[in-house]
């Protein structure tokens, strides 16, 4: 009877969800598209009526392909789950190794290559058809699947061992299993964000010190102004792969480190990647940073509670399309593991909206700390030459907006600067 029940509930939050996406995904193309064809008389000035139909062009086709994306994640998941995949993979692995780690952490492995093969050509597409017809791409086939290799290496040399260690915590640390896990997953992060910036990063790109002495001289006396240290000053080859830009600083206690994109640099005059860098030292100095950081590890705890319940509930791999137990004796933490990854983000879709509100208040926030310690001014021409470059659309549904996108529409982000007193300053 459980089984059953939470069959139908899932495929009722996986309606629900995909009604939903489709349709903030045709309010947005719709709302889009019925604004192409004149610039928002606040950026008349200084956005081109052809860079305005060029964003509009490119949320148009990202959205429609985000609506193929989410049919075919769908189509997976329900393949995986209630159509048997994942019960036949498992059983598959199970012959294989015969059961016990070796069973655990193949079947994990299989999953992932199995969805990592799935995501490849979704991948490529989006790479090499969609952000090159708007002229975005710089990656080279070559390259793509470098990155790929790489990642791969990277699962295998950081993921198995955790994956190990949690599976083993599952099998043999009692009921409080998952409170040892999170703190071993907790642990993890907060090495990886001190590895990051000068281990994992520069297998991707290369990170040069910033040879501006003018600027280097301008953001230095940035950063004292503000009290934040910092590990150096790098340039990013983002343009290698692609023609966006941004910037943004890694790294945990004194390792940090700021770091540009290239063509951010080539951009923006060095006012305006001031003004762009206070905005980033905002979010560090009015602590959004470790806000979201503690948000994430309550929120890991929360949900490794959850599984730690739900793992010994025979009605949620069976509601789910699998059998808890393939062989007498033989627990299957790992089953628990995919399942709860693929059923969570079903159940917890509503909640995006509470997740995007917290984020664009901090980036108000932010651009309210940049606008106190640069010229607002600088911080409004970068963001709309930012916005111009990058083809953001100046005119996102406002639901649409609401439910997905971490930063404020263009147009409430400028009016927000402009009312700042600092606007007001030659």
């Amino acid at each position: 009877m459980y089984s059953h029940a939470f069959s139908l509930l899932f495929v009722a939050f996986l309606v629900l969800m995909l009604a939903v996406r489709f349709w903030l995904a045709s309010r947005q193309l719709r709302h889009v598209l019925a604004n192409r064809g004149a610039v928002p008389a606040e950026f008349a000035a200084t956005i081109t009526l052809g860079a305005h139909q060029k964003a509009a062009d490119y949320t148009v086709a990202r959205t429609k392909f985000g609506i193929v994306t989410m049919f075919v994640n769908a189509a997976v998941l329900v393949g995986f789950t209630l159509l048997g995949g994942l019960q036949w993979l498992s059983v598959q692995v199970f012959g294989l190794t015969g059961g016990g780690m070796a069973y655990q952490i193949g079947l994990l492995v299989a999953f992932a290559a199995i969805s990592g093969l799935i995501d490849v050509p979704i991948d490529w597409y989006r790479q090499f058809r969609l952000e090159e017809r708007f002229g975005f791409n710089k990656m080279t086939p070559g390259l793509f699947f470098a990155d790929m290799a790489k990642g791969l290496l990277l699962a295998v040399v950081l993921g198995l061992p955790l994956a190990w260690i949690v599976l083993t915590l599952m099998s043999s640390a009692g009921e409080l299993w998952w409170l040892y896990a999170w703190l071993v997953w907790s642990g993890f992060q907060l090495l990886m964000m001190v590895l990051f910036p000068t281990v994992i990063a520069p297998l991707f790109n290369k990170f040069t010190p910033l040879s501006d002495e003018t600027l280097k001289s301008r953001i230095e006396g940035l950063m004292q102004r503000v009290g934040f240290a910092s590990k150096g000053l790098f340039v990013m080859d983002g343009s290698k792969r692609s023609a966006h830009g941004n910037a943004y600083f890694s790294g945990f206690g004194a390792a940090k480190r700021i770091v540009f994109f290239d063509t951010l640099l080539a951009r923006l005059a060095p006012q305006e990647i001031e003004a762009v860098l206070a905005h980033e030292l905002g979010h560090f100095k009015l602590k959004h940073i470790v806000k979201r950081i503690g948000l994430m590890f309550a929120l890991s705890l929360a949900f490794l509670a959850l599984l730690g319940w739900l793992k010994n509930q025979v009605w949620f791999y069976t509601g789910l399309g699998v059998s808890p137990l393939i062989a007498p004796g033989q627990g299957n933490d790992a089953l628990a593991l995919i399942l709860f990854m693929l059923a969570l983000p079903v159940f917890t879709f509503l909640f995006g909206p509470l997740a995007s509100l917290s984020s664009r208040k901090h980036e108000f926030e932010a651009d309210a700390f940049a606008a106190q310690h640069t010229d607002a001014r600088d911080l409004v021409s970068a963001l709309v030459k930012m916005y111009e470059d990058n083809a953001s659309t100046l005119t996102p549904d406002p639901l649409h907006s609401a439910f997905y996108d971490s930063h404020p529409p263009a147009s409430v982000r400028i009016q927000h600067l402009h009312r700042h007193p600092n606007m007001a300053h030659a």
